[in-house]
């Protein structure tokens, strides 16, 4: 009777790694998505991205939820270039459901850049929220015109 030799070494994909290699190959993993993550959030594609999950047509009658989808989009489409925390949405309670207003101000506290404990307004939206239409009247105040 013939007897086999133990392996003392493992074949295939158990081969021994030394740490050195295990720790290479976790950042080989790890870093290329961490920067792809930070490149996102820094362009605002993850705000987005956010704003489409979250925004349901129900949301239009939700003050909350349609300020957080206004402030992305006046961001994101070149109506202000403030950042994003740095503008402050004043809505008129009084309003109908077809034509609510909304102030867009800019705020000049805290991190905010600018003359301290000023609020200057930038334009007025409108809303239809039966209708889902969006207005303002940047450039030309009082005359409303659909949003780019």
């Amino acid at each position: 009777m013939s007897k086999k030799p133990i392996l003392t070494t493992p074949r295939g994909p158990f081969k021994k790694r030394t740490l050195r290699q295990h720790i290479l190959r976790r950042l080989a993993l790890v870093l290329p998505i961490s920067l792809l993550v930070i490149v996102l959030a820094k362009s605002s594609v993850l705000d987005t991205i956010a704003d489409r999950y979250t925004f349901k047509p129900e949301s239009w009658f939700e003050d909350t939820a349609l300020v957080r989808h206004l402030r992305v989009l006046v961001t994101h489409n070149g109506m202000s270039h403030d950042r994003p925390d740095c503008l402050l949405f004043v809505v008129n309670g009084n309003d109908a459901p077809t034509a609510t207003r909304i102030d867009v101000m800019q705020k000049h506290s805290g991190t905010c850049p600018g003359p301290k404990d000023e609020l200057p307004k930038l334009f007025t939206l409108r809303i239809d929220r039966l209708n889902k239409v969006i207005m303002s009247d940047q450039g030309s105040p009082g005359t409303f015109h659909p949003i780019p």
